[in-house]
């Protein structure tokens, strides 16, 4: 199917270092997630990490590329899921243990040469502290933007729903923060939280394609596996085509209890509508 595409194709991913599978990723450690997704033709995974640093970097390349994958990106979302860190906690001390955790994920995706990405980490508003809490987040994501472009990699920075971060909703305000930086930065897009903000997706896709190193993919309403004839499907496929779009595709989604069958449903619809484009 990804010969049809033209970009790599991966799934969500746990590191090792994570608490418990992260759950809109395959639901294994990860030697045994590499191979089952190898198995069923994905190109590579994008791997949630909680606390990995470029030390870790030749063990988890080797278990990806032992399966034949790719590690395609590092994400970050286990620093606040698990351990509830973020960057615009009132607390100094909880503040910095987030900082430092991404900053570690930074180096780790500069060592594999791959972009690392920035999620629900940035916290939540508390009452009468919005403007102090923005400009903290301000600071230390513009400080992951430098360290990031400094080891190799680039930071993508993803707009998410109101109900996971008080920051950054929508592509357009995500941009006007990433215009701020010193360092290059770019967008991941996620169809779910578009979805939530009330986002035409297709059109933000196919406007922001240019910015954009990664679009995420869930069924409409669910965000569960892709579900095969979605009308949507083919259109953003096409967005992302006419756009220019350079980066890679990543499902990311509830594994409604069976991972290997959530991967084989959103596998097999993305080949129904990549087939739909020839």
């Amino acid at each position: 199917m990804t010969a049809r595409l033209p970009w790599p194709l991966a799934y969500t991913v746990s590191g090792d270092d994570c608490a418990a599978p992260m759950p809109l990723g395959f639901g294994a450690p990860l030697a045994e997630a590499v191979r089952r997704l190898a198995e069923l033709g994905y190109d590579g995974v994008e791997v949630q990490v909680r606390d990995t640093t470029a030390r870790d970097a030749h063990a988890l390349a080797r278990t990806a590329e032992t399966a034949g994958l790719t590690v395609l990106g590092i994400g970050t979302g286990p620093v606040a899921a698990q351990d509830r860190l973020t960057l615009t906690d009132p607390s100094p001390d909880v503040r910095r243990h987030a900082l430092h955790r991404l900053l570690g994920a930074a180096r780790l995706a500069g060592e594999l040469g791959v972009p690392v990405t920035l999620g629900q980490t940035r916290g939540t508003f508390l009452p009468g502290l919005a403007d102090t809490q923005r400009t903290w987040a301000e600071r230390a994501v513009a400080q992951l933007a430098e360290e990031a472009a400094a080891r190799g990699s680039r930071l993508l920075l993803e707009p998410q729903s109101r109900a996971n971060t008080s920051l950054w909703h929508t592509p357009d305000e995500a941009l006007a923060v990433i215009g701020s930086f010193d360092a290059p930065a770019g967008l991941v897009l996620d169809t779910h939280h578009l979805d939530a903000e009330g986002v035409d997706t297709v059109r933000a896709v196919a406007e922001h394609a240019p910015v954009t190193g990664c679009l995420q993919l869930a069924a409409p309403s669910t965000r569960g596996p892709l579900t095969l004839r979605d009308p949507r499907l083919p259109a953003l496929l096409n967005a992302l085509r006419t756009g220019g779009f350079t980066g890679w595709l990543t499902l990311e989604h509830t594994q409604d209890g069976d991972s290997p069958r959530a991967a084989a449903r959103s596998w097999t619809a993305l080949a129904d509508a990549a087939a739909a484009l020839s």
